[in-house]
């Protein structure tokens, strides 16, 4: 059986017991701050097991579509160095809330896998909790399964929600690959084999577990199963590698084709096959790469497939190359694939390019860690700095590691990321990796506000490496802190400036701006010559990246008050993000914003940029800003001196360092592009501004007007099938009147009336039918709503004695219509239906005395 048809049978077999056939839902679970995606059949009916949600139906089945590469369970690592490990799979699955238990469920998995599937039952292997004596009887009394093939098992079959809350034992089934495959059955020591694979597992939720351990019977004990598609095609298609079953050969050969390398052994080829379905369906569900959260765990499998095609020796971008065939392979089941292809394409392309560009860098300082390392470890300050400066995740290096038989120091990994973590808590933000231990003090004088450059900044610090220098050189990195600056260094969700440093010979290019204390750090790359402490340097901001990022930051405050004006005064922001290309901005809300009040905020913001009001701030004391109604941002500290910025007349007054338009007109127009929540009662809402809006506009345009095309072009092509068929049916029709053909003064005659023929289809049957008599006269009319064709065919060596206009304008007389033609072919219609077989009766006549 094919996958398709596997997810068929699993989802037809249950619906004829009784269960409501359930579309998978998204990979990032619905307002479950838990959860980063859906890793099982049962997320999107947990509030039902919970009781807090309640459903038209009671006992349900799903083919979910699921990730495993972040949190708790990732499998990312493992993916392409296993034969069942992926980021992406469905899991197939049938549930019961409060409606059947322990005897139904243990039947329904039995007969599906042996009477559906056809499993033989001698190579099914059955597992049980080792206190629920209740399932065991059930398997060995009523199912009859050999007590040879059965085991107890002990934590590794019991279930729980969390620490608290539904919980219950479990049942497996596990498929035995045979002798020739080493391994022992579960619960022996050489269970971790490949001999026994678990194909189906059974959570029985009967327990309630309370906060000190003690578990109570549930009222309405629920049911919940589990089955890896790919597991079991594996299984049904006789091979022992889910890579080999039929869902991945096509896309193994199109991601050799892609790379341009047919090695099949490589393993790289599964890789990069496993990574385009996670990537393709988390970009569906509205996952972006980025730097944080869902969008950063997408980053790292994207980037990990790149580097996979370009060990293997792809030249160029590929990996979004293979969206067409996932489509191809998938699109049945999901048509979203096909309808979203050019979509998922576009933002995998865009995210290869923009790795390419410090692909070559981080790979040649990893080149340089491990061509300089004693030993086999890599050391985890080398991981980190990979991870925080190059982009590079830390599966990435374990996967180059692996390749030169090495290993990571990952506890010392950690220990870094977890001072990260703790000089983020401390700060409020995240900072640079390596400033922890630099002591400054004085303070940076930002002249941002004013110009966006100057000619006199004076070096007062420079950091290589997490210590002060005196001078940095020519292709080093480091920090570099000023006397004054006019680059904005990160904060209030706005991103830091980008742009130059120069002295005499001395050229760097600004690729940050952070801060530190009262400090702005300069992070820079620097291109030629050198720089030392006490130099005094020109500076020069991204004019146009600081006017793009400006426009964001001011339409996120007219954002900000018009989600208020539609949603409530409960509206606070919770975070925000501005930089030259987007704006997101996290508040506080208890439900999903409607479509019509995203319009609504739409309009309001809008009105306020086409009034063209000037953008106003102001520096005054916090308790005079707090009197003139100013709102606080979330996570910031203030002053005794504020900047206050008013903007629309009074529509938006918020306290705000960072740095804005001119007059809100300058924004051009706001479109919002995404919205969804990110934690428990906080949504995110992504929009874009200006060019950027237009821009979007433009694509989407572009992707309506494919789609339309793609649609119009489907119809004409059914249209000229429908003509095809149409002219068959007339064919076939006529074909069926030979018999009635008559000979009249030595010539075959046959005159007929079809039925349900198009008119159009009239010439094709008559030329035939011709054929077919090999000399002869044919006649033919049909009828449609009143109006009468008919047409007159007259083979060449009889046109002397018989013309095939004379019949017609005869015929079309009688009918009251008209017609003509050529002596071998004619045609005409009439409106008389009564006198229509009189009419062809006639032609006996016409032809007895030609």
């Amino acid at each position: 059986m094919t996958s398709a048809e596997i997810r068929q049978a699993f989802l037809s077999y249950f619906q004829e017991q009784g269960h409501e056939v359930v579309a998978s839902s998204s990979l990032i679970p619905a307002n479950d701050p838990t959860l980063m995606f859906t890793n099982a059949g049962m997320v999107q009916f947990k509030d039902v097991f919970l009781g807090t949600d309640k459903r038209n139906y009671n006992r349900a089945t799903t083919s979910q579509r699921c990730v495993r590469a972040g949190g708790k369970h990732n499998d990312l690592e493992n993916v392409g160095y296993t034969a069942r490990h992926h980021t992406f799979f469905e899991m197939l699955g049938n549930f019961s809330f409060g409606d059947y238990f322990k005897p139904e469920a243990i039947r329904f998995a039995w007969t599906f896998l042996t009477e559906v599937l056809g499993l033989p039952k001698e190579r099914l292997w059955v597992t049980v909790h080792h206190s629920d004596e209740e399932a065991e009887r059930i398997w060995k009394e009523e199912i009859g399964v050999d007590p040879e093939r059965f085991s107890k098992l002990d934590e590794d079959n019991f279930w729980s929600m969390g620490e608290t809350g539904p919980c219950g034992p479990c049942t497996e089934i596990f498929f035995d690959h045979g002798a020739d495959v080493w391994g022992g059955p579960p619960g022996s020591p050489e269970e971790d084999g490949d001999r026994y694979i678990e194909i189906w597992n059974v959570v029985f939720m009967q327990y309630n577990r309370d906060a000190e351990g003690n578990m109570t019977p549930l009222p309405k004990p629920s049911v919940d199963t589990g089955m890896g598609l790919e597991r079991i095609a594996a299984v049904m298609q006789n091979v022992h590698s889910n890579y080999e079953i039929d869902l991945f050969q096509n896309l193994l050969k199109a991601t050799a084709q892609a790379v341009g390398n047919d090695d099949t052994s490589n393993k790289s080829l599964r890789v990069i096959a496993d990574h385009i379905r996670s990537c393709a369906f988390l970009i569906i569900d509205g996952v972006v790469p980025s730097n944080e959260g869902a969008g950063y765990v997408l980053r790292r499998i994207i980037r990990r497939a790149v580097r996979h095609g370009n060990k293997m020796g792809a030249n160029g971008p590929f990996f979004h190359k293979l969206v067409k065939a996932l489509a191809d392979e998938m699109g049945a089941a999901y048509p979203e694939l096909i309808s979203q292809q050019a979509r998922v394409e576009n933002v995998l392309l865009k995210e290869e390019e923009q790795f390419a560009k410090t692909l070559d860098h981080g790979m040649r300082i990893l080149q340089e860690a491990i061509d300089g390392l004693e030993g086999t470890v890599i050391p985890g300050e080398t991981v980190f700095k990979l991870y925080d400066t190059y982009g590079f995740p830390a599966d990435l290096t374990a996967d180059v590691a692996r390749e030169h038989e090495l290993t990571l120091d990952m506890e010392g990994f950690e220990r870094e990321m977890e001072a990260q973590r703790a000089r983020a808590r401390a700060a409020g933000k995240f900072s640079v990796d390596y400033n922890d231990a630099i002591q400054l003090d004085g303070e940076t004088l930002f002249t941002g506000y004013e110009a966006l450059h100057g000619d006199a900044a004076k070096v007062v610090a420079l950091i290589k490496g997490g210590e002060e220098v005196g001078n940095l050189n020519a292709g080093d990195d480091g920090l570099v802190v000023l006397d004054n600056t006019p680059f904005y260094a990160e904060s209030g969700g706005q991103v830091g400036d980008t742009g130059t440093l120069q002295n005499g010979s001395m050229s760097a290019q600004v690729t940050d701006c952070t801060k530190e204390g009262k400090n702005n750090l300069h992070h820079v790359h620097i291109e030629s010559g050198s720089i030392a402490v006490g130099d005094s340097v020109a500076v020069q901001v991204d004019e146009a990246r600081r006017h793009a990022i400006a426009l964001n930051h001011s339409a996120t405050h007219l954002l900000h008050e018009a989600l208020r004006v539609v949603l409530g005064d409960h509206v606070q922001q919770k975070g925000s993000l501005n930089d030259d290309k987007r704006l997101r901005f996290d508040f506080s809300h208890f439900e999903a914003v409607t479509r019509e009040q995203l319009a609504e905020v739409e309009q309001l913001v809008n009105d306020q940029i086409r009034q063209n009001s000037p953008v106003v701030t102001e520096v005054m004391g916090i308790d005079a800003a707090k009197e003139k109604g100013a709102q606080a941002l979330f996570g910031e500290k203030y002053d005794d001196e504020v900047r206050v910025l008013t903007m629309g007349d009074g529509f938006s007054i918020e306290l705000c360092g960072g740095t804005h338009a001119e007059r809100t007109g300058d924004i051009g127009l706001l479109t919002i592009v995404s919205e969804g929540g990110i934690a428990s009662g906080v949504r995110r809402v992504e929009a874009v501004t200006g060019a950027a809006a237009l821009a979007h506009f433009a694509q989407v345009q572009a992707e309506l007007e494919a789609k339309l095309n793609d649609q119009q072009a489907k119809g004409r092509q059914l249209e000229k099938e429908i003509e095809q068929l149409k002219g068959q049916l007339a064919a076939a029709k006529g074909a069926d009147l030979l018999g009635q053909a008559v000979e009249v003064n030595g010539i075959k005659l046959l005159a007929a009336q079809l039925d349900g023929v198009e008119p159009k289809a009239l010439r094709d049957t008559i030329d035939q039918l011709k054929n077919k008599l090999g000399s002869g006269v044919v006649v033919l009319a049909t009828e449609a709503e009143g109006k009468i064709s008919l047409a007159a065919g007259v083979t060449k060596d009889l046109t002397g004695r018989v013309k095939a206009g004379d019949i017609v304008r005869d015929l079309t007389g009688k009918i009251g219509g008209k017609g003509g033609g050529r002596p071998d072919f004619s045609q005409g219609g009439g409106t008389d239906s009564a006198a229509l077989a009189g009419a062809l009766e006639s032609v006996k006549e016409i032809v007895a005395n030609s």
